[in-house]
């Protein structure tokens, strides 16, 4: 008995069942490409008019399209080694996150306010336009802003130290300003097609919980809001494993002031953003000056453990002898 090839699809229009009305109707919820047709479910379509049958139908069809199917360990096991990896512009931090920011993963990084969280956002978009031999995946950034912390100047002066020119390093980062999280919400359900048209390699939200957090207040909201942020990140991770991009989210920090001998920090969003992270990164201060510390606090398959790296005005780089001597001057 032969197995019958799954037929190919380029457009949503072109999945059996799916009329030009219907199409239409899936775009505007956020479904413009094959690829998020495959990571959707089928709760996700009804709202296009689309029948619980049809839905399980169409979104089978997308996933065959893409041969997304049963595999077996081994063929997994040589699946994850191929990963693409991000790297960070230390050595040091690369080694601690094994070689480099994981594709089809989301990594989250968290500490308090000026530990340079953004700066390190811009320098994977600009890392992420580097060729693969430089650990860079060749491809563009999608960058969302919640917090009016991207700054242009720092894209040019990580350009030129990378050795891109600044404008055709500019053209590659695809941005936009997030005003609310209803805003913030659609802009990621909308950015299935904008990925797949610029080859975006990288997707960033700085900061995922500023918008929920300042607009969900009290007990009394903190199941809608942290309902509402699950479904936001999982829309994210099928993002990143239908395109294979590194996915990247910064988080904001809060106090516990109960605590006194275990870290007196924890990150914003509780056991949903803690679950769905795969890689969560502490950083901190490690005295006056630019150098700081990144803390691996969970990964599903690295130890813990820390690096040293520092900020400086040309983005991120390992710390050198000289730096480790004021270090321990101060």
């Amino acid at each position: 008995m032969t197995q019958e090839v799954a037929k190919k699809y380029d457009a949503v229009e072109d999945i059996p069942g799916v009329g030009p009305a219907t199409a239409e109707k899936l775009k505007e919820l956020g479904f413009n490409t094959i690829e998020s047709l495959a990571a959707a479910t089928t709760r996700e379509l009804v709202p296009a008019g689309i029948g619980e049958k049809q839905a399980v139908k169409i979104i089978g069809e997308a996933r065959n399209s893409i041969s997304l199917s049963f595999v077996r360990a081994d063929e997994l096991m040589k699946m994850k080694a191929n990963a693409l990896r991000l790297t960070t512009g230390s050595k040091a931090f690369d080694e601690l996150v094994g070689g480099g920011l994981e594709s089809q993963t989301i990594t989250e990084l968290y500490g308090e306010y000026g530990v340079g969280k953004s700066i390190l956002c811009h320098q994977l978009a600009i890392n992420v336009q580097l060729p693969v031999s430089r650990g860079g995946l060749d491809g563009g950034a999608l960058y969302l802003d919640t917090e009016q912390t991207f700054r242009p100047e720092w894209i040019v002066r990580m350009a030129r130290q990378a050795g891109i020119e600044p404008v055709n390093a500019a053209q590659r980062i695809m941005y936009s300003e997030a005003y609310n999280s209803d805003h913030q919400v659609l802009l990621l359900e909308k950015a299935d097609r904008v990925i797949k048209e610029n080859n975006i390699r990288a997707i960033i939200i700085d900061s995922l919980t500023s918008h929920f957090r300042s607009e969900y207040l009290g007990r009394e909201m903190l199941a809608e809001r942290q309902q509402r942020l699950n479904n936001h990140m999982h829309r994210l991770i099928r993002l990143a494993r239908a395109f294979n991009a590194v996915a990247i989210v910064t988080n904001q920090v809060m106090s516990k002031p109960d605590q006194f001998f275990a870290n007196a920090i924890d990150a914003v969003g509780g056991h949903i953003v803690a679950h769905t992270s795969h890689t969560r990164i502490y950083i901190r201060r490690a005295a006056t000056g630019p150098i700081r510390i990144a803390r691996l606090v969970s990964s599903p398959y690295l130890p813990e453990g820390e690096r040293i790296f520092k900020v400086t005005e040309t983005g991120i780089q390992d710390v050198s002898e000289d730096d480790e001597v004021k270090k321990r001057r101060a």
